[in-house]
């Protein structure tokens, strides 16, 4: 099953074609390996962006497919900001299987937000 779903590149390598997202269901990290495109074919992702992508679950593995860029650089500093999270004062809350998820959530800086996009993953 997929699902349409939002994110922010945490990290990622051009040569390689790969990325590691941050989805906004503050869930589990997508993993992008984009092992179909070549230099002039698909997007070109860097650490901070904002996109939009196609989410499919696999085992215990999420995998981000057909990722569309809606804006560069959106929040490159999301990375080293959850570095910084000081994980021993921040109380895990037990997961649930439906819902969106409780805990420490890191929010998206509202001033960049793009109007109107943020709606994918309740529709349908």
């Amino acid at each position: 099953m997929t699902q349409t779903m939002y994110g922010v590149v945490l990290w990622a390598d051009r040569q390689e074609h790969k990325a590691v997202i941050w989805c906004e269901d503050q869930g589990d990290l997508a993993l992008y390996p984009d092992t179909e495109s070549n230099l002039h074919a698909g997007v070109s992702l860097d650490a901070g962006d904002l996109i939009q992508f196609d989410m499919r679950q696999d085992r215990n593995l999420r995998f981000a497919r057909n990722p569309r860029l809606l804006a560069q650089k959106h929040c490159p500093e999301l990375a080293e900001v959850l570095q910084k999270v000081d994980t021993t004062r921040v109380r895990s809350a037990p997961r649930r299987t439906t819902g969106r998820p409780e805990g420490n959530v890191v929010p998206f800086p509202a001033q960049k937000l793009l109007p109107g996009t943020l709606r994918a993953s309740q529709a349908g």
